[in-house]
């Protein structure tokens, strides 16, 4: 494991000291936490506060969703592993601004009993909060039940839309709402080329051939649909589209957004080849890609590979998700892509 790193113990405490000497302006230490971070102005008076968190090893989630337009705060665990119940609560409490708290994050058995023991720490403090959890990894469940399903790279979508609509001075329940019909939209898969190694433990995290891929693998490793050989990347991009395709309801004229998104190890030239085939897929269906977002938005440590993943937009979500945001930890694509007519 060749690694720029000092004791694997202090990874990402030093991480996070290097973020914020590197963004002073950005983010700020939570009083009485060691990992929770939120945005400078927060909390603004009227606003509902995001709050999000989860393992670390991933970035720019969680940390790179903390911004104006997005998340208000955030609390992170060691590598892969779930913030304490009481560092969420403390990144909640620092964002009220007595119009409640909305956590947002992904369905892992770890986050969601944090995240509600959270809720009720604020509850008995008279804190009204209110929870919407990512479950977009098509691979992970069936889709009779989407609701077990794994929160990967398409939070992206509901951290964006569930900002915007905060940023608009909505009610906690409207922002929930749309939080909600962002999910409920959002389909995502993923394609492992090569595992990652946890710096604490010192070996990779699974196993894969020099000439093998996995369909699905979570970005934990966790077990994909299929394992086969290294396919190209127009037959990686069907096989992840025709997945994507099943599972969502899209007519011709629909419009969508779309990420292509590397899992670490990925060249940003790699994702605009998969991108490529993704976009005439959607052409040949007379799908319309209103948005497109390509780059690392949820990693997997040093893992190669990509995800893909879809929003059927209507006009509120297409709203929200093209409103302004700021984060210096994510790129900002162009409002449209070149297959819009």
């Amino acid at each position: 494991m060749k690694r720029i790193l000092n004791d694997p113990v202090d990874y990402v405490v030093e991480m996070i000291g290097g973020l914020i000497a590197a963004h002073p302006n950005h983010f700020c230490r939570i009083p009485s936490t060691t990992r929770g971070l939120k945005h400078v102005d927060s909390p603004v008076n009227g606003k509902v506060g995001i709050v999000t968190g989860g393992g670390s090893g991933h970035l720019p989630l969680f940390l790179g969703y903390v911004g104006p337009g997005l998340l208000d705060a955030v609390a992170i665990g060691n590598v892969f592993s779930s913030p304490p119940a009481e560092e969420i609560m403390l990144a909640a409490k620092s964002v009220d601004s007595g119009n409640g708290v909305f956590f947002l994050f992904g369905n892992y058995a770890g986050d969601v009993m944090n995240f509600d023991m959270a809720a009720e720490m604020l509850q008995s403090m008279g804190i009204q909060s209110s929870t919407s959890v990512v479950h977009d990894d098509v691979a992970s469940s069936p889709r009779e039940e989407r609701e077990n399903r794994r929160g990967v790279a398409g939070l992206l979508f509901a951290y964006k839309v569930a900002g915007a609509k905060a940023a608009s001075m909505a009610s906690l329940e409207e922002v929930k709402a749309a939080a909600d019909k962002a999910i409920h939209n959002t389909r995502s898969v993923g394609v492992a080329l090569s595992p990652c190694t946890i710096p604490e433990v010192g070996r990779p995290s699974f196993e894969l051939g020099e000439d093998e891929m996995e369909l699905g693998m979570g970005i934990h490793g966790e077990p994909g649909i299929e394992r086969t050989a290294l396919g190209t990347a127009d037959e990686i991009a069907s096989a992840m589209m025709g997945k994507l395709l099943a599972d969502i309801e899209l007519d011709e004229r629909d419009e969508v957004a779309v990420l292509v998104n590397g899992l670490g190890a990925t060249p940003l030239e790699e994702l605009y080849i998969l991108f490529r085939k993704v976009g005439s897929t959607l052409a040949d269906r007379r799908i319309r890609i209103n948005r497109a977002f390509l780059g690392e938005y949820a990693t997997s440590m040093e893992m190669a590979g990509a995800s893909i993943s879809v929003l059927k937009l209507d006009p509120e979500l297409k709203k929200l998700l093209n409103a302004p945001y700021y984060s210096p930890l994510l790129l900002q694509p162009p409002k449209e892509c070149p297959y819009v007519e």
